[in-house]
This record gives structure tokens, sequence and C-alpha cells, in this order.
């Protein structure tokens, strides 16, 4: 069986990328296909890869200033020449599920979300502070786009989301049904140890972008004087860092062992964006420390309230402050939460992922054979 992989866009780390290495280790000989490409910003294990883009990867600057040039990504993932493949598996939030495919291939997309600024424009605008030129411009290009994505929607063979509220957007917006597999976390990078006493900080590690609402975590350590360390780099540094009090310690990015040395030690893990599900909850419980989560999106599937961390319910800085002001780590079980990660590792991922396409494959033969579908059930690849 012919595999390629296709992705959005390789000039960033996060957890779709992450996603696309599990595919890779399950399909290694699988050509990625993806419109631009920078190694330098992603995982050097990108680098071992057979990575192939597009025209766009000639564009000036555009793996680090990739969104000016948004109405070329359509075009660029049509492009492609996926003809000879049996399978075409998509990791897509964007465009890599528009990609054209033979009659006779089988197409799954591994949908982390439907396109955010499309159909959720208004918010998307709010929270990236775009300036008076883009506010004036995106309208007329998320009309084009929607109906882009919706009619691109029907190439996809068989849609895989990584949440159930990524499953609802998908039925609402496609008109498609989806089958719910979390994605990996490689909780063997993570050691674990029940007698570990916590230090006194609390940890947030993202992207530094403002969607994803770092703001609040230092607004409300802030005003309760709570130390706050913050892993990532990115764009909104400049902005958080004049917010932060004396309490707040940003450490750029860190080595992978550094990483866990503070997701180990941390009090717990602050995770107050809405996400379309997160890795970075399920690293921290892998660890056994719990999560304070905005309780929306994808933390509703990785996070236990009550058992392996605690929701606060608004996604305002008051909300977040009257949780940890009550906050007490000592009332969560290391071992619980450690095992519940356990549940979202990496190798249950290849499980569930190769029996879908597996069930996929073979109901696509028997249907070019004119046989009956397959009856094997897709509907506990989650258990």
């Amino acid at each position: 069986m012919k595999v390629a992989l296709v992705h959005d866009y390789l000039n960033q780390m996060g957890g779709a990328e992450r996603v696309l290495i599990a595919l890779h280790e399950l399909f290694p000989d699988a050509p990625i296909y993806t419109s631009i490409y920078d190694p330098h910003r992603v995982d050097p294990a990108f680098r071992s890869m057979d990575i192939r883009t597009t025209f766009m990867q000639k564009f000036p600057g555009v793996t680090k200033h990739h969104q000016p040039y948004l109405p070329f990504y359509p075009f660029a993932m049509e492009a492609l020449d996926l003809r000879g493949y049996d399978l075409v598996l998509s990791s897509s939030s964007a465009f890599a599920k528009g990609v054209i495919t033979r009659p006779e291939t089988v197409h799954i997309c591994y949908c982390h979300t439907p396109m955010r600024w499309c159909w959720n424009y208004d918010e998307y605008v709010e929270r990236e502070h775009l300036g008076k030129i883009a506010r004036s411009i995106l309208p007329f290009l998320i009309t084009g786009l929607r109906v882009w994505d919706q009619t691109t929607a029907t190439r996809v063979d068989h849609f895989i989301a990584n949440s159930p509220i990524v499953a609802d957007r998908i039925r609402k917006y496609y008109r498609r049904d989806a089958i719910y597999i979390p994605p990996p976390v490689d909780a063997s990078r993570f050691p674990f140890d029940p007698t570990l006493q916590p230090d006194n900080y609390f940890l947030i590690l993202s992207r530094l972008v403002p969607y994803k609402r770092i703001d609040l975590a230092i607004q409300a350590c802030n005003q309760l004087q709570l130390p706050l360390a913050i892993i990532g780099g990115g764009r909104d540094l400049e902005r958080l860092k004049q917010l932060a009090g004396p309490t707040i310690r940003f450490l750029g990015k860190l080595p992978d062992e550094q990483v866990v040395h503070y997701y180990t030690h941390c009090r717990a893990f602050i995770f107050p964006g809405e996400e379309d599900f997160g890795i970075t909850p399920l690293e921290a419980q892998a660890c056994g420390r719990p999560v304070i989560a905005y309780g929306a999106g994808g933390a509703l599937a990785s996070v236990v309230d009550g058992v392996t961390g605690t929701f606060f319910r608004e996604q305002t800085v008051d909300s977040l402050t009257a949780v940890l002001a009550t906050f007490n780590e000592h009332m969560f079980n290391p071992g619980v939460i450690h095992n519940h990660a356990l549940e979202f590792d990496t190798p249950r991922f290849h499980r569930r992922i190769l029996q879908f396409v597996e069930a996929k494959m073979s109901g696509a033969a028997g249907q070019d054979a004119s046989s009956c579908p397959p009856s094997s059930s897709t509907t506990n690849l989650v258990r």
C-alpha cells in the first residue's frame, strides 16, 4: 500500500505537528506533502523525512510570515500531484484536506478543527489583534474560503476528529460524521515519581500568541502574588511581559530535559485558552501533575474535573483567580493522574489509527469487488 501524508504547513511546532510525527511513525516510508517547510522552526525529526513542498516555498519570507499569503494555499494544495497513492492521510486544520486525489485513492483526514478564521471570524479577528488593513481586506477573502472549505470537505472519504467538540464542528460546518481519536502523548518522555513533592510555582508551556489567553494567568497570579513560570516564545511575548509582575518568569524556549523538569515539579499546569484538544495538559498529567483549565473545548476531553485537575468556568481573570486562591495540589492523587494520561499514550494512538485505516481500506477494497462492506466497527476506537 502506497501512502502519502499531507500537512498544512511546517513552519511552527505544536500539537498538530506532533500528530504528524506519530502518523509518520506508522507509515515511515510515506512522503510528507506540505505547503511550506522550515527545518529550523520544527522538530529535528522532520529532517530525516521526505518533505515535499509546493510552489509557495519560493515566496519571500513565507516561512516566517505565512499569514499574508492566505489566498495562495488552496491553489498550492490542489496543485499537489498525489497520483499513484492508495491512501492519502491528511493532517489538517486549514488547507491540507483540500488536496485532489484520484477516485481509487482513499483520503482520510485527521482534522484538528475546521478553519478557525472562516467559521469563528469575529472572535479570531479580536483575539489576533489584527490591524485596520487586515480587517478591511479579510472579509472579502473569508467568504470565498468558506465556500472552498465546505466544498473540499466532500473530497475527504473519512474524517477523524481530535476531540468531541471538533467532531461537532465537522458535523455542523461540513455535514459529515467523524470518529473521535485523541492525539498522542509520548508518555515515555515524562518520568513519574509518586513520592516527588512539587515546588512552589504554577506552569504554562505554550506558544505565546493572543488566543492562548496567557494574559489571564499572568493577571490572576499578579493579583494573588503567585509564582508562575512560562515556557515558550511567540509574537505576544512583549505584550505579556508588560503585564507581568515580579512573580512571573519568562523562560523562553527550553530543551526537552528542562521542560520535563518544570512539568514534574510544578504545583499545577495552567491551561487558560480554549483549544481544539491541547496536548500539553496531558503531558503534565503524565508527570502526575494536576491541571487548572478553562472548562471548554478540548480540555473537557483530557481533564477529569476533581480527579486530574479542576476547571474555571468563565474565561476571565476573576474566574481563574477564584480557583487559584483555593487551589490545593495535595487533594489530587498523582498516580491516578498519571494513569489517566496513559489512556492517551502514543501506542494507543497508533493502534486506533491502524484499526480505522484497515477497516476503511478493506471497505474500499470490498466495494471495488462489489462485496459487502466490512463488519468491523470503529466506534470503540477511543476505548
